[in-house]
């Protein structure tokens, strides 16, 4: 089946038009086939940029009519294809698997907006306009959190009164799921492992970063929580701090709940240390140049991230891999190579600061763990997982 894939963000949609025959899949027997990065490529790609706020722009329905248009004029026919699939980062309590786009379905990743205010009412609207511009094909829904789904209650439950969780859902849910089972999936075939006898930690690491644990190809723990701000410092987003901080700034009356939400989501992170830019590139640039506060923004990156992930080893048995995915996780591999110089307390060995534009192993034959450099393609978790749904629906 060939699936429109469609992933909104907070400044663009992104779009792909999957073969799904192409995709490889888990065995029986846990096995997954290995695949060239060719039989892997998308058999169209587009995008929109909405600007910096995609909630400014105009109809959506329009934007994905022209992507249609765009993939028809290249044949790529409307006609071809079997599906269109979302991406939607939170699923919250209720989504935890795939689902057929209705308007009742809409109207909950809506109302889980103030759990991810920068993802889901731009995913909602995105779906609505889908079902417009294209009303004859099957619509699904994925979700980042569903991945997460197989979390213990001793590594989703916080250590608040219980009336928290009980009545207002207050837990952890975790992100990047489609991210994660992919890179859980390729390690394992390049690794050639069974997914169910590999423990690996991936780190996520692009504007937003997330660590979580894998076992077997099951999520034990992650780094971000009930919202996509906890855990690692990220591009924009401070990550974990001290909840206090935010009590305090409240209490004095040096931010209202609105500023401290825009600060902590946009302003925070490597802008906010560098008080420059977020983007890893630049800072890297600015740091070789001797700029102070790029330098440090960049230590505590680092920093930050080799924490979570030794933390994060703790949940496994063992350590077999640690894989490295997202823009600065793929591309940045220098600061992949400071991030891994960290991890000697836990037994990972040194590995090198050249790039990588493959799915590879980085880390020497005989170390273990393996290091791993892949590429994130949620949209191939996306396609499979709407392809299956739409044919079972059949």
């Amino acid at each position: 089946m060939r699936v429109l894939v469609l992933n909104p963000g907070s400044s663009s949609l992104k779009s792909s038009v999957i073969e799904t025959a192409s995709i490889p899949v888990v065995g029986a027997d846990g096995v997954v086939s290995d695949a060239s990065s060719e039989s892997l490529a998308p058999l169209g790609q587009l995008g929109v940029d909405w600007g910096v706020d995609a909630t400014a722009g105009g109809d959506p329905a329009d934007d994905i009519r022209a992507l249609v248009a765009k993939y028809e004029a290249a044949g790529i026919t409307l006609a071809s294809l079997g599906a269109v699939g979302y991406r939607v980062v939170h699923g919250g309590a209720t989504f935890r698997q795939p689902v057929l786009v209705t308007p009742d379905v809409i109207g909950q990743v809506t109302a889980l907006t103030d759990l991810a205010p920068l993802h889901n009412g731009i995913a909602a609207a995105t779906m609505t306009a889908g079902l417009a511009a294209i009303p004859h094909l099957p619509h699904v829904a994925v979700f980042d959190t569903a991945f997460h789904a197989t979390l213990a209650e001793e590594a989703y439950r916080y250590p608040v009164p219980e009336p928290w969780y009980r009545d207002w859902g207050v837990r952890r849910y975790g992100f990047h799921g489609m991210s994660v089972a992919w890179s859980t999936e390729r390690a394992a075939a390049i690794l050639a492992r069974p997914v169910g006898e590999l423990r690996t930690v991936v780190a996520h690491l692009g504007s937003g970063c997330s660590v979580t644990a894998v076992d077997g190809g099951r999520s034990v723990a992650t780094s971000m929580g009930l919202t996509p701000l906890e855990g690692l410092m990220m591009g924009t987003r401070a990550g974990s701090i001290d909840p206090g901080v935010l009590f305090y700034l409240l209490r004095t009356g040096r931010l209202d709940a609105d500023e401290l939400a825009e600060q902590m989501d946009h302003e925070s992170g490597l802008v906010g240390v560098s008080g420059n830019t977020s983007d890893v590139r630049e800072l890297l640039r600015l740091e070789s140049a001797g700029d102070g506060p790029a330098k440090l923004a960049l230590t505590m990156f680092v920093r930050r991230a080799a924490e979570c992930l030794a933390a994060a080893a703790t949940a496994l048995p063992a350590l077999d891999a640690i894989v490295f995915t997202g823009g600065i996780g793929e591309n940045a591999a220098g600061l992949r190579a400071r991030i891994v110089a960290r991890l000697g307390s836990i037994g990972v060995a040194p590995i090198g600061d050249a790039g990588a534009t493959e799915d590879a192993v980085l880390s020497a034959v005989e170390s273990s763990p393996a290091v791993l450099r892949i590429v994130a393609r949620e949209d191939l978790i996306v396609a499979r997982e709407a392809a299956q749904l739409v044919g079972k629906a059949r």
